[in-house]
């Protein structure tokens, strides 16, 4: 009796490579964890990080340099392209930073291997999804990462607050996936058990364009997305998660989650339901208003400066929706040129509260900013240009990409929503003001007495690493052709 054989897909390993790299990275951290003496463990676990972010680096690079047409990674149930490999190396690079901005902090010496793969874990997880093609292998990535990151927000367990966010990430993070996973299965079951993206696209169009079914799967997908990209009103989570995780942890969250969730929304949309264009268009148009409504009016309101940081993080997703919601190729070129500068600024903003948290050991108010921009010049002038970089204020490369989201959205004919996004800029100056007045401007009058300890030890790793922030801001906005060219290869993996 002869046994038929089991056909096996052919797996393009090359073009895994930027997840497997930081995966057996973290498989090395964690074997550290063990083996390492304890006094060792925190240089080694963070050296074995940098050095695998920096190889998921050269990885995604050079799948991006040798994929200018799509392939498939394993069957059909993931896609090489440049799409894929511009996000990863957006992931890698804030990954990279990430490491430098934790590796300062000697104090925590528990759990610190654990820590350290984590974030590989989670690296690679998003790796994978946002070259994932069909329904299942999406949902795999997106557990996959989001895993690590309920960990990693909940890892300081001797703080209350690191407890409770990581608590308050996984229920509403589980409830935004159960929701997602149903729209799959109603989007799976009107399309008559599609899967792959181009499948579900294919099957969408005629007489299934206006399926309640499928429309209802589409709505549960685009709010489980909303969920992960931290979109009003799916916020509801960041700021708690945001003011409660560890500082580098909610750095990492702030760009590298945001890059995840905004790419796979944009190919998700365009390549399973070009049909239902109009609809999704007109919804993630709303969910950008509400954004840009909500983080810009919370953020007036906010003391705590991780919690300021958290809505001006929504109302830069509504930013970001602007020119998904466009749904052009101008749209898809504007929304990965502004993840480049938006990481890095974000990422230096809280590298530098990373430091004013462990001088003070107390959370970061604007009250406790006061003074910082004379007793720290460095990082008090990088804080400051980051916000300016937040406004849209010139030579941050998040002025060219405000410019280029509103340009997707006047092609469009929506000069509508680029008026609400000036209008939302203009709220935005008085609380990015108000972090810059604390820094430099506060009165003798309303200054407490700071206590005594000496000067704070100079941090040379997390000074860098907000150096390196500084650059890519800059550098986008002097270097924008070959970005903006990079870029436009990147959406052209897209059937806009």
């Amino acid at each position: 009796m002869t046994v038929a054989a089991i056909p096996t897909p052919s797996v393009d390993w090359v073009g895994l490579s930027p997840s497997l790299v930081p995966l057996a990275a973290a498989g090395v951290a964690l074997l550290g964890a063990v083996l390492v003496p304890a006094r060792q463990r925190h240089a080694f676990a963070a050296a074995v990080a940098a050095l695998g972010f920096v190889g998921m680096l050269a990885a995604a690079a050079y799948v991006y340099w040798k994929t200018p047409d799509a392939r498939e990674l394993v069957a059909n149930a993931a896609h090489r392209d440049r799409l894929a490999a511009f996000a990863q190396l957006i992931i890698a690079g804030v990954g990279l930073v990430t490491v430098g901005i934790a590796a300062g902090d000697r104090a925590k010496t528990e759990h610190v291997g654990e820590y350290y793969t984590l974030l590989l874990a989670a690296a690679a997880g998003m790796a994978f999804m946002v070259s994932a093609n069909t329904l299942i292998t999406l949902f795999l990535g997106l557990e996959w990462f989001s895993l690590c990151l309920y960990v990693l927000c909940a890892i300081d367990i001797e703080l209350e607050t690191s407890l409770e966010s990581g608590l308050k990430y996984l229920i509403v993070g589980s409830f935004g996936s159960a929701i997602l996973l149903f729209g799959f299965a109603l989007v799976f079951g009107a399309t008559g058990g599609a899967l792959s993206l181009e499948e579900i696209g294919a099957a969408s169009g005629g007489s299934l364009s206006d399926d309640p079914m499928l429309l209802v799967g589409l709505a549960m997908i685009l709010t489980g997305l909303g969920f992960k990209a931290s979109a009003a009103p799916f916020h509801m989570w960041t700021p708690d998660v945001y003011q409660g995780s560890p500082t580098p942890i909610t750095a990492y969250m702030s760009a590298a989650t945001k890059v995840v969730a905004l790419v796979v929304t944009l190919r998700v949309l365009v390549t399973a339901f070009p049909e239902q264009q109009r609809l999704w268009a007109a919804a993630v148009a709303a969910i950008a208003v509400a954004s840009l409504a909500i983080g810009n009016l919370g953020a007036l309101l906010q003391r705590n400066v991780k919690r300021l940081l958290a809505y001006s993080s929504v109302s830069h997703a509504g930013f970001m929706l602007i020119p998904i919601a466009a749904a052009n190729e101008l749209g898809g070129r504007a929304l990965l040129y502004y993840l480049v500068p938006y990481g890095a600024a974000s990422l230096g903003a809280f590298a530098v509260v990373t430091a004013r948290e462990r001088e003070l050991r107390a959370p970061v108010t604007l009250d406790s900013l006061s003074g910082m921009g004379w007793e720290r010049p460095f990082l008090g002038f990088a804080l400051a240009l980051f916000a300016c970089a937040f406004i849209g204020l010139p030579p941050g490369g998040l002025f060219l990409g405000k410019v280029y989201a509103f340009s997707a959205a006047v092609d469009r004919g929506w000069t509508w929503l680029v008026i609400i996004g000036v209008v939302a800029t203009t709220i935005s100056v008085y609380y990015y003001l108000a972090i810059i007045r604390s820094l430099y401007m506060r009165s003798a009058a309303e200054l407490q007495l700071a206590p005594a300890g000496g000067a704070p030890a100079r941090e040379a790793v997390l000074s860098a690493s907000v150096g390196a922030c500084l650059a890519v801001v800059f550098a986008s906005f002097v270097f924008v052709e070959p970005l903006i060219n990079a870029a436009e290869k990147a959406a052209g993996s897209l059937p806009f």
